[in-house]
């Protein structure tokens, strides 16, 4: 069932699918959250209580339509009770990351005119201390802010749902903050109809389905886990919420998910600790090893083709799934049906590991200024190397020199304060210039080659692409981060950090292979090991574990020097 077709009479908005989602009757958990006993169920009824309570609390507070309030939090229950019950009193959510730094959070709430914020902890409340707001809520309140709104509704109870009435599809819902890899952040001003959108999009190819079960740790501050947390809520599948990244891998034994959208930072830790088993493996376990990934590798090339699977090598394949790729799906709930990857550009070898261990991993392609959506691969439809065809309503054009385009009602209303930027971004005929430079293929797969302006230009004249000598090398073992650099240099020098317990040996190594098939502009010439991995703490990474890169050059300064000579 189209998104168009729940409720015919209401607009495109967030409040009518939350609306939804709570009166249709589903029977399904709407979340699931991980308590000192294990995993507790939420239901929609329950959810759809506890925000309509919050709601009126929130209105109690003398809220109203069109105001701005911030929440800076882990990826919890509590967010996104709170995120739909300002929504549906048409109150601008502010998300901020929870570890933006004092500075970070202050700029935001400022820039934003937000007139209040929850915070998950007293740390985080402290962080905002410096800021004057009306209101500073702690999640620890929101039990006597539901209280009174209990109160409020005994009075008015109809007034949240006359409120939602009034909301349109051109409201904003929400102003996303980039996180950005250079520069303060701008803010997306996103209106109700964006994510909707997307929205009905993602339902249309069935990324998600109904009663399945997705495993979010993305922070929900980030635009992907936002539209993941409204595309639960439209298309009927449980969020299950983990808050720390560090527990991934014990709440995917948990859990059990269907689904996992992700970042590549973390396929790439699976993939980096199932070699180091496999290397640490002798004699016939090593055999079989081998032997798995052989036939897996087979398969997977016959699958991508579109052809079929000769008898013998079926047979081969189903035995190979019981001895081998079956830890591997151990490892990831057992129950994947599809894994996703988004946010940043993940290593083609390491889709087709998967693939070779019958585990599918989709990556997909978004903006926060699209609302995440553009294109993504499908379970019955995907490329690797690709980020998949465009998504149903969405557009996708090429510019003459590269850059991709996108246009739809996905597309976001502009930059907050910001016009110049907004027409820079967002041209006359409402196209959308990303920045990224790619190609469509005869079958209207999209291939991200680049960032226009994250390419090197070397003193020679050469370009040069860092993101694919920056993942060859991240795929060598021991090798957790690299920063290719070179741009009006002489040569190329790279910045490596090291898994825990890795030799710099590795680094050697790893730097050999990737300069083994190239052309000498393309190499490596000389390489530092780095003391630590890069941080989010630090602000060399974004909080979905893209590298900004000035942050780390500019740190790292001395360290580049050196290996220029100077």
């Amino acid at each position: 069932m189209a998104v168009e077709e729940r409720e015919t009479t209401t607009t495109r908005t967030i409040p009518s699918l939350w609306r939804h989602a709570t009166s249709s009757g589903r029977t399904e958990p709407a979340y699931l959250v991980k308590g000192d006993d294990g995993w507790e169920p939420v239901s929609w009824e329950e959810a759809g209580r506890r925000v309509d309570e919050l709601a009126h609390g929130f209105l109690s507070l003398g809220l109203k339509k069109g105001d701005a309030f911030a929440i800076l939090a882990s990826t919890r229950l509590e967010w996104a009770l709170v995120d739909f019950a300002l929504a549906q009193i048409g109150v601008v959510v502010i998300p901020i990351y929870a570890t933006s730094s004092a500075a970070d959070c202050a700029y935001v709430l400022e820039h934003s005119e937000s007139v209040g914020i929850v915070c998950e902890t007293d740390e985080m409340r402290e962080r905002v201390s410096g800021v004057e707001l009306e209101h500073v809520l702690m999640f620890a309140d929101l039990d006597e802010l539901a209280a009174r709104g209990r109160e409020r509704a005994a009075e008015n109870p109809s007034a949240v749902d006359e409120i939602a009435r009034t909301i349109g599809e051109d409201d904003v819902l929400t102003i996303v903050y980039t996180s950005g890899t250079t520069g303060p952040p701008k803010g997306c001003v996103m209106l109700q109809k964006n994510y909707w959108s997307v929205v009905d999009s993602l339902e249309q190819i069935q990324l998600n389905r109904a009663g399945e079960t997705v495993l979010l740790f993305l922070p929900l501050a980030h635009t992907y886990a936002q539209l993941v947390l409204y595309d639960g809520a439209g298309v009927g599948f449980t969020i299950a919420f983990e808050p720390d990244i560090l527990q991934v891998a014990e709440s995917l034994q948990q859990v059990s998910p269907t689904g996992m959208p992700s970042v590549p930072r973390v396929y790439e830790k699976v993939h980096a600790a199932i070699e180091a088993r496999m290397r640490e493996a002798t004699g016939l376990r090593r055999k079989l090893g081998a032997w798995g990934l052989d036939v897996g590798y087979r398969v997977s090339r016959l699958r991508q083709e579109g052809r079929s699977i000769p008898p013998l090598l079926a047979l081969q394949h189903r035995l190979a799934d019981r001895l081998v790729y079956s830890k591997v799906k151990e490892r990831l709930g057992g129950n994947l049906r599809a894994g996703v990857s988004g946010a940043a550009p993940i290593a083609v070898e390491l889709l087709e590991f998967f693939h070779a261990v019958d585990v599918l991993v989709l990556e997909g392609y978004g903006l926060t200024e699209s609302s995440s959506g553009c294109s993504v691969n499908r379970e019955d439809r995907y490329r690797f190397g690709t980020v998949g065809p465009p998504l149903p309503g969405i557009e996708v054009e090429i510019a003459d020199d590269g850059e991709i385009l996108i246009r739809g009602d996905n597309v976001f209303a502009g930059y907050y304060k910001d016009e110049a930027a907004t027409r820079a971004a967002i041209d006359g005929d409402g196209w959308l210039h990303t920045g990224d430079v790619g190609e469509l293929d005869a079958d209207g797969f999209l291939r991200i080659t680049d960032r226009m302006k994250d390419i090197i230009v070397t003193a020679g004249g050469k370009n040069v692409a860092p993101q694919n000598l920056e993942n060859d090398l991240k795929r060598a073992p021991g090798i957790s981060q690299a920063v290719v650099v070179g741009d009006r240099r002489p040569y190329l020098v790279a910045l490596l950090t090291l898994e825990p317990g890795a030799e710099e040996a590795a680094a050697s190594a790893a730097v050999e292979a990737v300069n083994r098939d190239r052309t000498r502009f393309e190499q490596i010439k000389r390489y530092a090991v780095l003391p630590e991995d890069f941080s989010a703490e630090r602000g060399e990474v974004t909080p979905t574990m893209k590298l900004r890169r000035k942050v780390i050059v500019d740190r790292f300064a001395d360290e580049i020097e050196r290996l220029y000579g100077s």
